[in-house]
């Protein structure tokens, strides 16, 4: 029989009151308490506690306090990633951010969904699916990403979108929900 932790990495329903991973978002609560408190110098873009927390940390990553994660060892930073003040990543599935991307203040990554089914959502039942960013993203402030979403190459999301579909390389959207931006 699989542990929650084991479903939870699957993509497949999960407790997420299980003992295993309130004690997993303990440690990252302490780790995310020793990088919002660091002075920004002693901080050096990522507290050294975050990263050893993350899963991949590329090279001049930066990451503005506050910022909040569930677990962070879902994380996963290209070379030169920004993220601005107040950003969070409930990193239930693995999140992928490419090389130079950067995120404005207060954008907001999901990757939990909840049950439908009131019962088993009031169980704590959720699963988790991946978010990926390409390369040389740039996300506005204060945008929501969604469970599932990919967001391609050079890609842009406006302030305050709420993407809850696939975004193509190259492509800026806007709104909620989040669609193309037409052509002036």
């Amino acid at each position: 029989m699989k542990s929650e932790r084991e479903k939870m990495q699957a993509g497949e329903w999960y407790r997420c009151q299980a003992p295993e991973l309130l004690a997993m978002q303990a440690a990252a609560r302490e780790a995310l308490h020793r990088h919002n408190t660091a002075a920004p110098a002693a901080r050096h873009g990522i507290a050294p506690e975050l990263s050893a927390l993350f899963g991949d940390v590329g090279v001049n990553v930066t990451i503005e306090a506050p910022f909040h994660c569930a677990y962070g060892m879902n994380i996963h930073l290209g070379a030169n990633v920004y993220m601005n003040a107040g950003c969070t990543v409930l990193d239930t599935a693995p999140v992928h951010i490419g090389a130079d991307t950067m995120l404005g203040p207060q954008v907001q990554i999901y990757c939990p969904e909840h049950h439908k089914d009131p019962d088993l959502r009031l169980a704590g039942l959720e699963r988790g699916r991946p978010v990926t960013l390409g390369r040389n993203v740039w996300i506005g402030g204060g945008a929501i990403l969604l469970s599932g979403v990919e967001i391609g190459d050079g890609a842009i999301v406006g302030a305050g979108s709420v993407v809850t579909r696939d975004v193509a390389a190259g492509v800026a959207v806007v709104g909620n929900p989040a669609r193309p931006m037409e052509a002036p």
